[in-house]
């Protein structure tokens, strides 16, 4: 199913999972054990990031994809996210999720041409538990023409880009936005400009007052000038102090501010500890962060990077 709105072509995974032949569905591991309905209408999300490392025929062969899926699938469902975002998903791999986790329905498109071409910055929601608002969701390429598929003006050599989508708790009625995005792996020019982009488009979101979960690989540790400006800190972004009113709080500083194992890009070595945390969790200031922390694992890996979670609870009124 093609969605059209403002931001241009928009795929939702199910229309094009029927015309991939070769998808892969492992094991029925059964439904998430998902978040409790709150009985104080606050909204509790158990949310993730994982950047599941795009199919590369030069990867050491225990690394091909077909030997990740499986574990990669566990991982997710030990997690049990009601809503999380992957980074490097090819069409193939996005199609072997979905076909895996029947309990989840899909948002993105490749970066290359807005539609089935490159890796996708792809969301996945319980559909059980979500509406999703289709005239309220996308996906916008970090440059200086956002609505321009594969399009490229910051200095970056590939395209990168964000997903976006509104979507409301079936149960208690509140809305809430899950952005996922996937920055530039060179430039830092790029992700300055990333990371001011996202955030106009965060003050701009349709209902202001529903809070904003933006997960994603930034390619930047947390001492990052694109990262601290964020969580709305003073930093130097596009050669001039700038500081962001409306910055996020980072859920895993929240409750491990001192941890040295906050690595999340092994590179497929057993490390844990380090500063090398590229993928991050980042919610509206108001929340109260439950869980937060790093899904670490032992070789052989689903990825060259960590999975990250965190559960969050939204009081009333934002």
């Amino acid at each position: 199913m093609l969605l059209k709105n403002g931001t241009g072509s928009k795929l939702l995974l199910a229309a094009f999972l029927a015309l991939t032949l070769s998808c892969r569905k492992t094991q029925d591991l059964g439904p998430p054990k998902t978040v409790a309905v709150r009985e104080d209408g606050l909204l509790e999300l158990q949310v993730a990031s994982f950047n599941i490392r795009y199919a590369h025929q030069e990867d050491d062969p225990r690394n091909n994809w077909p030997h990740r899926i499986a574990k990669v699938v566990h991982i997710i469902h030990d997690i049990a996210p009601d809503v999380f975002g992957v980074q490097e998903a090819l069409h193939g791999p996005a199609a072997d999720l979905w076909a895996s986790l029947p309990d989840y329905e899909f948002f993105g498109v490749g970066r290359e041409d807005g539609k089935r071409g490159g890796e996708y910055s792809g969301i996945f929601f319980l559909r059980s538990r979500f509406e999703l608002d289709q005239s309220d969701c996308g996906t916008f390429w970090l440059s200086s023409t956002p609505e321009i598929p594969g399009s490229m003006t910051w200095g970056n050599t590939l395209p990168r880009t964000a997903t976006w989508v509104h979507l409301t708790d079936r149960a208690t009625g509140r809305g809430f936005y899950f952005f996922d995005s996937h920055w530039d792996h060179r430039n830092q020019n790029s992700r300055e400009h990333a990371a001011m982009l996202i955030a106009s488009r965060i003050d701009q979101r349709k209902f202001p007052q529903d809070p904003v979960i933006l997960v994603g690989d930034f390619n930047a540790i947390e001492n990052n000038p694109a990262v601290a400006f964020l969580r709305g800190e003073r930093a130097t972004i596009d050669g001039k102090k700038q500081k962001w009113p409306n910055g996020l709080l980072d859920t895993f500083n929240a409750l491990h501010p001192n941890d040295p194992n906050r690595r999340t890009f092994h590179q497929w070595e057993s490390v844990r500890r380090g500063d090398f945390k590229l993928d991050h969790i980042l919610v509206t200031r108001n929340a109260k962060v439950l869980k937060s922390g790093i899904q670490f694992e032992e070789p052989p890996f689903a990825s060259d990077h960590y999975a990250v979670s965190s559960r969050i609870v939204f009081p009333l009124g934002s």
